[in-house]
């Protein structure tokens, strides 16, 4: 019994793995279930294992996405020591989990009220550890006596502009690349 628990979880992980990354590549609007069980080779009563709708199935798969990353994001942190390198692995592996994001993607992102929600929320998730490693390298010395909550915020700030559009329409960057220009001014300007 154990064993075949076991293979549905790694079954459903695959196919939430397998739909992030169609939705990450092509968006989800414009996809129907039907579209979508003929891309992952699946039927629809396995597509509703997963979820009971195409909406509740979008917002799960936000879900598993940003699941996935965050433990990527760790990772990253995890792998380098110093305040410094600390903060720009998480803005810069944050970037880089965002890079694989088509246009089309955040665009039904943004329009998509419970996907978006889950975004925001993930942002402000992402803000509070950045005040995190900013308050450990000011405990450390390595940060200069900066108001980590005001350099928090700033980050705060600057990842729900990101996350919103305007940054991409202020300037063109990107969300991947505006995430590595946050990490470089706010670590340059916090470094003692």
């Amino acid at each position: 019994m154990e064993q075949t628990s076991a293979f549905a979880t790694a079954r459903r992980t695959e196919l939430f793995d397998e739909l992030v990354d169609l939705f990450l590549a092509e968006g989800f609007a414009h996809l129907t279930l039907d579209t979508i069980t003929a891309r992952l080779r699946c039927s629809k009563s396995t597509l509703y294992t997963l979820a009971r709708s195409k909406e509740q199935l979008v917002t799960a798969a936000t879900v598993h996405f940003f699941k996935r990353a965050t433990g990527d994001v760790e990772a990253s942190v995890d792998a380098v020591s110093g305040a410094r390198e600390r903060v720009a692995a998480y803005l810069t592996a944050v970037g880089a989990a965002l890079a694989v994001a088509s246009p089309q993607f955040m665009a039904d992102l943004d329009a998509f009220a419970p996907a978006r929600a889950v975004y925001e929320r993930n942002t402000r998730l992402a803000a509070r550890r950045v005040q995190q490693l900013i308050d450990e390298g000011v405990d450390s010395g390595e940060f200069r006596g900066v108001h980590a909550a005001f350099a928090g915020d700033l980050a705060a700030t600057m990842m729900v502009r990101i996350q919103q559009g305007g940054v991409r329409a202020g300037t063109g960057l990107d969300d991947a690349s505006a995430y590595r220009e946050l990490a470089s001014l706010l670590t340059r300007g916090i470094t003692v």
